[in-house]
């Protein structure tokens, strides 16, 4: 990472940011996703999936890894709770952005799923979908470089245009916001299966120049389906794809 830090500043300090998002848009894009992640109900914000090693947390179901335990997906929980803290949200005393899941498995955190302290979890995050859309955003805005820097150089111009013709509009916005989110980056050599990887950077390499939230769907639910063959057959990943299809596919409808 630390060779890779100079061309990612470079290219940081090259890129003209996208047009901010107004609150209204930020708060329905924030929506979206909590729709997506948790059919928009408040006991959806602390959700522990069966065969996961940790729990999905808030409107975009960041991970939360218990001590001990890490996977190849991205922990984005504790950054969360960093950006409420700067942003001046008064966390619980037990709620520390330092500090690992406090249930070590399913059995324990649904044991505690109606206790005083996952109440006083969701009382947070339902009180809190400004700031976690605006998370969201961020995620976004600082992709961009990450995705540039893992391409050679003559293949940086056709990704960037097709990620700012989407941002452009509110549909192919949500697509990328909720995309990045759901699946990550794509950077990452450790969310890989069979060496191919299944975040943004895969779908908007997938995508033909002049993308659309329509292209940018269909690429997606390729993806994903690649994903899935190329899954550890006991994952059994299978399960989740006509779920996982559902979400893309409505990319394509504003």
């Amino acid at each position: 990472m630390a060779l890779r830090l100079p061309l990612l500043l470079g290219i940081l300090a090259a890129l003209p940011p996208l047009p901010p998002l107004s609150p209204h848009d930020l708060t329905q894009i924030g929506r979206r996703v909590w729709q997506n992640e948790a059919d928009g109900k408040i006991e959806g914000l602390t959700a522990w999936n069966t065969g996961e090693d940790f729990p999905s947390l808030g409107i975009g179901h960041f991970i939360w890894y218990p001590a001990g335990k890490r996977g190849p997906f991205e922990e984005s929980f504790p950054t969360l709770l960093q950006f409420l803290k700067e942003r001046g949200v008064a966390l619980p005393p037990w709620l520390s952005p330092s500090s690992p899941c406090p249930w070590n498995s399913r059995a324990a955190f649904l044991a505690e799923l109606h206790s005083p302290r996952l109440q006083e979890l969701r009382t947070l995050l339902a009180a809190t979908l400004a700031e976690q859309s605006q998370f969201l955003a961020q995620r976004l805005d600082r992709a961009l470089p990450s995705l540039l820097a893992a391409l050679p150089e003559e293949r940086r111009p056709a990704l960037e245009k097709n990620y700012r013709l989407l941002a452009a509009s509110p549909a192919g916005r949500f697509a990328l916001i909720d995309y990045v989110n759901f699946k990550g980056e794509g950077t990452n050599p450790s969310e890989r299966y069979q060496g191919e990887g299944w975040g943004l950077l895969q779908v908007l390499l997938a995508l033909p120049p002049n993308a659309s939230p329509a292209l940018f769907a269909k690429a997606a639910e390729q993806t994903l389906q690649r994903r899935v063959r190329n899954a550890p057959p006991e994952r059994h990943e299978e399960r989740w794809l006509p779920g996982w299809t559902k979400r893309v596919q409505a990319y394509a409808s504003p």
